[in-house]
């Protein structure tokens, strides 16, 4: 097995605080080059939640921003890359709620109620995004990118803080598994489950898996 890298294996191993991680390995950017690239992805955002992300293109992100196409293409070189940035956008916003945020999600409960919240808001936060999640959900940097192990790593800190029993790694994939957003937008969408069912079916799971109550 890879060995993870060393910012996870470090938050394995002494539990230290999880920071924000984009899924995408981007060079450090110049302060300006950084705050033109946020204002490309808020456009992005704007009309991903307007028209959709499907109609979301590179020439539709410049028209708004007010800048030529040829930056936005030097900012995320093709519309995959944009997908993927703006992904990322939304990925930091969960991850500060769960690292960062108020209780029960965030720190200050009992770990295994973090767990129990940790599932709800996650397939809230995807259902509410589900297009572009599902839009990027087949590329090949999604799965396992920075974003996920840090949804990883923080659901193992959590079961061993828990004292649950069993492989903790294996475990923690498979809890991860269940918040797969292709899985999710097909059984709320095609099989007609709610949310509530689901969130219900993941407190079963930690139950079942983490010995939750």
């Amino acid at each position: 097995m890879t060995d993870p890298p060393p910012a996870i294996r470090s938050a394995f191993d002494a539990a230290s605080e999880i920071t924000l991680t984009p899924a995408g390995d981007q060079p450090p950017l110049r302060a300006d080059a950084a705050r033109n690239r946020q204002r490309l992805l808020e456009v992005a955002a704007e009309l991903s939640t307007e028209h959709g992300a499907a109609n979301v293109t590179m020439e539709a992100v410049a028209t708004a921003a007010g800048v030529g196409k040829g930056t936005v293409f030097r900012r995320f070189g093709d519309r995959a890359g944009l997908m993927v940035a703006l992904l990322d956008h939304h990925e930091q916003q969960i991850q500060a709620a769960f690292l960062m945020g108020p209780p029960p999600l965030g720190p200050g409960a009992p770990p295994l109620e973090r767990l129990r919240a940790f599932g709800p808001a996650v397939i809230r936060h995807e259902h509410a995004f589900r297009d572009l999640y599902v839009a990027v959900a087949a590329h090949p940097r999604r799965r396992f990118n920075p974003s996920y192990h840090v949804k990883h790593t923080h659901i193992t800190l959590l079961l061993r803080e828990s004292g649950a029993a069993g492989d903790i790694e294996l475990v923690a994939h498979t809890l991860l598994g269940y918040l797969n957003t292709t899985l999710d937008d097909y059984l709320i969408n095609s099989r007609g489950m709610s949310v509530e069912r689901l969130t219900a079916g993941w407190h079963d799971l930690v139950t079942r898996l983490a010995g939750g109550e």
